[in-house]
């Protein structure tokens, strides 16, 4: 009898580019296919060490020279909102929730559109076209949801988060907003309604991406009480933001060999 045993997932790292976050920087990042059966499985281990989902990729910032990328997210029960983000709460009561599978419409693909065209129009996503939008929402192996937000009245889409379910918490894959509607913070407002969501379903927590010290871009995340950050192979409280500098000596980050042995690898058996 033939047995065939699991192979175990295989990493690789990107070509440098251009950093995105700090000026004058070059950035490279660690991936590995997402896909099989393993997929949801392999999604929630490696999302606990740092890295994120991009469709059927995982992907970590493994650059030659750097590490300020730290994975971030907000640990609900040490969440307690400011003054700011209750009023940000009120702004946005007009709006409703409704969670859907990872299905692209043109409504949303309307609306991603007005958001990068006013917001990101020099970004990595400014040229994607409708077919790569949908590409982004429905090519997921994992559980994932489009949690859509409308407004009560007229119906109309104002607010979008593509949002991974994993065994601790949610995922904030990526969210775009109706540019009118800016004053209302729904960045903001959209990272506080999934902070209810993990309250209201017991999960511990919401994976927000990625806090970059030094970053303009990546600031606002400092500002929620309970953010944790990946640093060094461990979660830790993110206190004092002040006291992390953007880590851009040569030595600080460990050879991609060393990095991917220290990967923890779920046990496909189990």
């Amino acid at each position: 009898m033939r047995h065939s045993l699991p192979l175990a997932p295989q990493f690789y790292v990107t070509a440098p580019q251009p950093c995105p976050y700090l000026d004058g920087r070059m950035e490279r990042k660690l991936f590995t296919a997402l896909q099989g059966d393993t997929a949801q499985k392999l999604n929630d281990s490696l999302s606990k060490q740092g890295f994120r989902r991009s469709q059927n990729v995982l992907y970590r910032p493994s650059c030659a020279e750097c590490s300020a990328c730290m994975s971030a997210r907000i640990d609900v029960c040490k969440f307690v909102a400011t003054r700011s983000q209750k009023r940000t709460l009120k702004k946005n009561t007009h709006l409703e929730r409704r969670a859907t599978s990872p299905w692209a419409t043109e409504e949303q693909y309307n609306l991603f559109r007005r958001y990068l065209d006013t917001r990101h129009a020099d970004g990595g996503m400014a040229d994607m076209d409708v077919f790569e939008f949908a590409a982004m929402v429905e090519e997921t192996p994992i559980r994932s949801r489009v949690v859509e937000y409308l407004d009560r009245e007229s119906g109309a889409l104002i607010a979008t988060c593509l949002t991974d379910m994993l065994d601790d918490g949610l995922s904030m894959v990526y969210s775009f907003y109706d540019p009118e509607h800016q004053k209302n913070s729904l960045g903001t407002w959209m990272i506080l309604d999934h902070i209810a969501i993990a309250q209201e379903t017991g999960l511990p927590y919401v994976y927000l991406g990625y806090w970059v010290p030094g970053s303009e871009k990546m600031g606002y995340k400092a500002q929620f009480s309970g953010l944790e950050i990946y640093h060094r192979g461990q979660w830790q409280a993110l206190d004092k933001p002040e006291d992390f500098e953007e880590d851009t000596h040569p030595l600080s980050t460990a050879p991609i060999a060393e990095q991917v042995a220290n990967i923890s690898i779920p046990n496909s058996r189990s």
